[in-house]
């Protein structure tokens, strides 16, 4: 797979492995060892980029990701974050948001344990603490990786003031934040941002949690543990309204011999060459199609005419439940 440089000089593979929903955020989920093929698959495959958190489990995801790439060690690069309290019986959820130096540091090493490995490749803040100046946050990680206990320094979520305040202390080498076709607000400042101080952009749920597959339907019923659930843009007459992209996206796929997915991952390759999407997948045929979207290249009359086709298109109803939503984008 071709390989794509971000931020401070990394190198992974144009597309990663959002590794979350192996042991994490709806049912059913496949034994260990099936996630464990899956991740050996996706190595085979070409992809170099893996992404977790301490928060996914919580604990367990990064322990399977850690077993799944010891054997491949110095050959692939994995991401973690940090920014929560976590309930220390392990229940699913966090207590609140916690980026103070001390829960940073405790994190990086308890995360190096779980992941066996002797630095951690790229550490995010998973959400902006608004109790801790980024300025400390960026400082801690910059000592983290003077200590050799980190490589590259990411933000997930962070707003525009955010980024530019924690790049002065750190250079930040990726920003990860929701992308796809049918969230396209970086367009308007997070990805120009992300230009001009040479940032990469690693775009989460780049197919919309499943929507831009064409396996949602109006009829979709969502298990109470799926987040899908609870998100407006998923519900009722919003849904409704929101499957005319799918719509429009089975065209453009057919007219181009791929599948919706491929087409919304050919897509975001297509935007900018420092854009790296991670889709989640527990199964290996899809992980297949989603590695064979790095293929896919469009003409410069094939953007513009997706480019026209979205611009028409109105999606309906908020991307996070509103409890979430306070979390983002500060």
């Amino acid at each position: 797979m071709e390989k794509r440089t971000i931020g401070t000089g990394l190198e992974v593979s144009a597309l990663g492995l959002g590794c979350m929903r192996m042991s994490f955020g709806d049912a059913p989920i496949g034994t260990r060892q099936d996630m464990i093929d899956v991740i050996h698959k996706a190595v085979d495959l070409g992809v170099t980029f893996f992404d977790t958190a301490e928060v996914y489990g919580p604990w367990t995801n990064e322990d399977l990701v850690g077993e799944a790439l010891e054997p491949f060690k110095g050959k692939v690069v994995i991401a973690t974050k940090f920014g929560f309290d976590l309930y220390e019986d392990g229940r699913t959820g966090w207590k609140g948001m916690n980026s103070r130096p001390e829960r940073i540091r405790k994190v990086a090493e308890e995360s190096l344990k779980r992941l066996r490995v002797e630095a951690i490749d790229l550490f995010y803040q998973h959400r902006v603490d608004p109790d801790v100046p980024i300025e400390d946050v960026a400082g801690t990680v910059k000592d983290l990786i003077q200590e050799g206990k980190v490589k590259h320094f990411g933000l997930s979520e962070a707003g525009i003031e955010t980024i530019r305040r924690a790049h002065a202390v750190q250079p930040v080498t990726a920003l990860q934040s929701e992308f796809s076709m049918w969230w396209r607000e970086p367009e308007d400042d997070l990805l120009p941002l992300c230009e001009e101080l040479g940032i990469g952009f690693v775009p989460f749920s780049p197919l919309g949690k499943g929507f831009l597959t064409g396996a949602v339907t109006p009829d979709t019923k969502f298990d109470p543990s799926d987040i899908r659930s609870r998100i407006p843009r998923f519900q009722g007459e919003a849904l409704k309204a929101n499957l005319e992209l799918v719509e429009v996206l089975k065209g453009l796929a057919e007219k181009m011999g791929a599948t919706p997915a491929q087409l919304a991952l050919a897509w975001l390759l297509a935007q900018k060459p420092w854009i790296v999407p991670i889709p989640g997948s527990r199964a290996i045929a899809r992980l297949e199609e989603n590695v064979a979207a790095a293929a896919i290249e469009f003409t410069p009359e094939q953007v513009q005419e997706i480019q026209t086709l979205l611009d028409k298109i109105d999606v309906i109803g908020a991307r996070y439940p509103e409890d979430m939503a306070r979390t983002t984008r500060r």
